[in-house]
Parts: structure tokens; sequence; C-alpha cells
């Protein structure tokens, strides 16, 4: 079975000296979608010793962003929603 990209995370941060803990809380419970954890490793291949402490700011910073680019998408679908009501009335909503 092809590893998917949190186990490829988990398997990384491993393979830097982490306890195994602090991997599988990053990996599995923060990081456990391809793109937190694809951003995370291009982190880890960028950066050849980071202190366990950069590692929790990168993921604060990469989860940040993730909820900011959620946001801006809901945002972005209420105001289409709200377009469609000032153009077609309240009657033609989905």
């Amino acid at each position: 079975m092809p590893e998917n990209r949190t186990d490829e995370l988990y398997r990384a941060l491993q393979e830097k000296g982490y306890p195994d803990d602090f991997c599988r809380e990053i990996a599995y419970k923060q990081m456990n979608t391809d793109y937190t954890a694809t951003r995370m490793l291009g982190y880890l291949y960028r950066v050849s010793d980071p202190r366990p402490e950069d590692v929790v700011d990168e993921m604060l910073a990469i989860l940040s962003d993730r909820n900011a680019i959620i946001q801006k998408k809901e945002m972005e679908h209420a105001q289409a929603t709200m377009n469609r009501v000032y153009r077609d009335g309240l009657d033609n909503l989905d």
C-alpha cells in the first residue's frame, strides 16, 4: 500500500530524531491532511535540524494559513449566495 502524506510526515519527523509522541501529535493529530502534511514536509526538507520549538512554530503557521484559506472560501460562498439572492430573489436559492 502506498504511503500517504501523513505517514511520510511521521517518518520524516522520526528520522529527524524527535520523540515518538511528538511525531504522532504533529503528523496524525495536527497535520493530518495532505495540504498541511505536504507543507510541513517542505519545511523539514528545507531546514536541516530544526528545534522542536521551530517545528511547532511552523506547524502553527501552516494551520493558521489553512484556516485563513477555509475562511476565505466560506466568505466567497456566502458572497456568491448573497449575489444570487439580490439577482434572483429568495425563491431561487439551492
